[in-house]
Parts: structure tokens; C-alpha cells; sequence
């Protein structure tokens, strides 16, 4: 979100070689996830090895965007000046289809409304130049 006077006030994320393609993805609005080259398994976060195989070789598949929640938190306390005007809000984490896991803000969904299962899907938000954030919103069940 952008603040009164036009600027993004909040934590930067800085991607690293490994994590640079699933960023430059969210910047073409499309969440990115790593598939290992060695044993096939999907992997979120991004990171240079497979915990499953050990293997370096990874390549990128774009996901469904699809999920469920799995649990949320409903902050009331600014853990950064940053984000004082978005309290209080709602992080998700989000059983994705591909099996996988994320983090992120969900939009859209009263407190009272909220419940494990509850479909989601991912969104896009530019918030600079050159940096778009995933956030998450209701979605049709599968």
C-alpha cells in the first residue's frame, strides 16, 4: 500500500540468486514456484537445494494461484511504522494445490468469516516500480 504521500514506507524484500525469478514472476503477476530437476518435488520458499533429494537443479513452474487456508493471525500491533495504517489485518498461511505452502495478506474476508479450508486464490498488487506483492483473496473451491 501506498502511503499518503505516494510512497512505499514499508519493508523492502531483497531477492537473492535463488529467489530472484519467483520475484521477477510476482512482478509479470505470476506466482512462481521452484520444481526440483532430480526428484520432481515443488518446493516454496525459494532455496538453492531440494530438502528432499539434495539436489541443486531446479527449474520454475508457474502455479495455480489456488488454495485453502491452512491457519491466520489477525495483527492489531505494527511490527513496522511501515504498516501502522493497514492494522489491523489479516496474514494467511495457504495450502496451495501444488502441495506447498505461502505466506501472505488476505483481503477481503471478514474476521467472523474466517475458517481453515476456506478457498483463496492469489492477487496482485504493484506497490513500486519494479516490485508487485502477492496477497490473497476468497476464491471458488477447487
Amino acid at each position: 500500500m501506498m502511503s499518503a504521500t505516494g510512497t512505499y514506507n514499508k519493508l523492502v524484500p531483497e531477492p537473492t540468486p535463488h529467489s530472484a525469478p519467483y520475484w521477477e514472476g510476482l512482478n509479470r503477476r505470476k506466482l512462481l514456484l521452484q520444481k526440483c530437476r532430480g526428484c520432481g518435488e515443488i518446493r516454496h520458499y525459494p532455496r538453492p537445494m531440494c530438502p528432499s533429494c539434495h539436489s541443486m537443479e531446479v527449474e520454475w513452474v508457474e502455479a495455480s494461484g489456488r488454495g485453502v487456508i491452512h491457519s491466520w493471525t489477525i495483527t492489531h500491533h505494527a511490527f513496522h511504522p511501515g504498516v501502522r495504517e493497514d492494522l489491523p489485518y489479516t496474514l494467511a498461511t495457504v495450502d496451495l494445490e501444488e502441495g506447498v505452502r505461502m505466506l501472505a495478506q488476505l483481503r477481503g474476508v471478514p474476521d467472523d468469516k474466517l475458517r481453515i479450508g476456506l478457498p483463496v486464490r492469489v492477487e496482485f498488487e504493484t506497490v513500486k516500480d519494479g516490485l508487485t506483492l502477492p496477497y490473497l483473496v476468497p476464491g471458488e473451491p477447487a
